[in-house]
């Protein structure tokens, strides 16, 4: 007997062999056969998305370069592990919002939370050492208040632990670009990474070009730029 497809009862049913569907608007990674692995065919907004990597600057910027230069919105950056680079993201300048560490963890999640919250932002990429499940969650529950694409890049080794995002992916480098692990997606289990070749950004492609950093602003300045 062939089984029936229970999306339509509700979207948050749907058949082990098969991705779901959903009523969750998402965004074009720029890569159709990575798209095509991601439940909704896409980057989903107002939603925890965990990125996880040995190491910062292995491609993942690259990966989300697509989605990001596509954001009207500005773009913010929480306690990067380096300087941002617009030109690196083929973003202008006045578009990337950069929160630096103040030396409380606790600040960074704060401001991501509220920026989240706030809806005044189109992408939030949050990189974080260590993180506790109940911030996870209160990241996530922030999430939902908006369509902002949401980030959170953590050490691999987070791979272990449980997380209440819907979509968590391993990266890993590789000669010419980088293997994509889904550690959990609504649907079925890849037990293959997937290779994805990476084009060299514009910054590499013209390194004499550089472009103003903006100035970095504290997390606990960020309310009155965005919701003042």
């Amino acid at each position: 007997m062939a089984l029936l497809d229970p999306q339509p009862l509700h979207p948050a049913l749907w058949l082990a062999a098969q991705l779901t569907r959903g009523t969750t608007p998402c965004v074009d990674t720029g890569i159709p056969v990575f798209s095509r692995q991601l439940p909704g065919g896409g980057w989903p907004q107002g939603q925890l998305i965990e990125l996880l990597l040995p190491q910062p600057g292995i491609g993942e910027l690259r990966l989300l370069q697509s989605p990001l230069a596509a954001q009207k919105l500005p773009v913010a950056l929480v306690q990067p592990p380096l300087s941002p680079q617009p030109l690196g993201l083929e973003l202008p300048p006045e578009q990337l919002l950069w929160i630096r560490n103040t030396g409380k963890p606790a600040d960074s999640l704060w401001a991501a939370e509220q920026i989240l919250r706030s809806g005044s932002c189109g992408a939030v990429l949050l990189w974080q050492q260590h993180i506790r499940t109940e911030a996870l969650r209160r990241l996530h529950l922030a999430a939902q208040c908006g369509a902002t694409l949401f980030f959170l890049l953590r050490p691999l080794a987070a791979a272990r632990d449980s997380s209440p995002a819907p979509l968590r992916l391993a990266l890993r480098p590789a000669p010419g670009g980088l293997e994509i692990e889904f550690i959990k997606r609504r649907g079925p289990q890849r037990d293959t990474p997937l290779f994805l070749p990476l084009t060299p950004t514009l910054l590499q492609r013209h390194a004499s070009v550089d472009w103003p950093v903006p100035d970095p602003v504290t997390a606990r300045s960020i309310l009155s730029e965005l919701v003042g």
